[in-house]
């Protein structure tokens, strides 16, 4: 199998062409200032070793030259050996609290995309390890198994708003119950559930269910994105921006629930973060996933490839040795005339 690592190198090559038009644009130029200002028959006889010739030939050599640098630059390989790849993995749910309160602005720039912006910092770090995807409001969706595909996880993160969910509301033992039927009943590898939310419903059911998780070998950590002062509830219609409200007309306020979210915490055997300490977050709950008990996946096979810049490197350096060497008179004067008589 052939290929180009750094295939975007070759773009280079388009200046190959330019190269050419720009020294076919400057010999007539050459040619054109004598003629306007001698007369060329004079001027041949005055210069008759001068070779036209030569002078197309070493700038084909140099831009030859520059040509197999580029290639050498994109460094052409050739592999036909597969291996298969294993590396121990955990498997890690995130889920998404996308209720419409999330799109309180009491965290800048509102607290969906605030989490967006954690989530994506997370996948960073957890390369290696297996991410599912689990969106949840009113019920807890499914978005994404178990997988290393992390492009795909980002791409759906960038989505993730309200309009997503079937209905509202923050039932968050829904989304504990169906990550633990997406990992796999035969694992016995501990595994993680990671659930970023306001926690503004208040359930006792999630304790519940995050008891019943650790149980199992899950361990499930907490996020809270919010304020403790809350912020009112915008929503959207016919392009208009509107506030929750409720019964009485009165602006509804979503505030954090951090004691409901440290509680699923310590009944899940995880910890509780505030969404603003980012980077303590982030570090932590990278050290906490790696200590946990890892199981070996076979993640892709590829194939094991020689480059082979080095001997375009080589031809390059060559043409471009060459080239200097050349002068632009006849041979029978020129260098390698010379070189020949001596």
């Amino acid at each position: 199998m052939f290929r180009f690592e750094v295939s975007n190198m070759l773009w280079l090559l388009c200046l190959i062409p330019v190269g050419l038009l720009i020294v076919w644009w400057t010999m007539r130029w050459k040619k054109s200032i004598v003629q306007n200002n001698a007369d060329y028959d004079v001027f041949s006889r005055l210069y008759p070793d001068w070779s036209v010739q030569k002078t197309w030939l070493r700038s084909i050599l140099l831009l030859l030259g520059f040509a197999l640098l580029f290639i050498s630059w994109a460094n052409p390989q050739w592999g036909n050996r597969k291996q298969k790849v294993t590396a121990k993995s955990s498997d890690v749910i995130l889920a998404l609290d996308i209720s419409q309160s999330m799109l309180a602005d009491d965290i800048s720039p509102n607290r969906m995309e605030r989490s967006k912006q954690f989530l994506k910092e997370l996948i960073k770090k957890l390369r290696g390890d297996r991410i599912g995807l689990i969106y949840f409001a009113g019920g807890a969706y499914l978005q994404m198994p178990l997988t290393n595909d992390y492009g795909s996880a980002m791409d759906l993160i960038s989505s993730a708003n309200p309009t997503q969910a079937g209905t509202q509301g923050t039932v968050i033992a829904d989304a504990i119950d169906l990550a633990q039927s997406v990992f796999a009943s035969d694992n016995p590898t501990q595994k993680a559930i990671i659930l970023i939310s306001d926690g503004e419903n208040h359930e006792t059911e999630a304790i519940t269910a995050a008891s019943k998780a650790r149980e199992n070998g899950t361990f499930v950590y907490t996020l809270g994105i919010g304020t403790e002062d809350g912020a009112m509830v915008p929503f959207i219609e016919k392009g208009k921006t509107y506030y929750k409200k409720n019964q009485n007309g009165q602006p509804v306020k979503s505030r954090l629930n951090v004691n409901l979210l440290k509680e699923i915490a310590e009944a899940g055997g995880g910890k509780f973060y505030m969404i603003d300490q980012t980077l303590s977050a982030l570090r932590s709950l990278d050290n906490d996933i790696e200590r946990m008990e890892k199981q070996e996946v076979e993640q892709r096979s590829f194939a094991d490839y020689n480059s082979f810049f080095q001997y375009f490197l080589f031809l390059a350096i060559l043409l471009f040795v060459i080239e200097h060497l050349m002068d632009n008179r006849k041979n029978k004067t020129g260098l390698f005339a010379r070189l020949l008589k001596n």
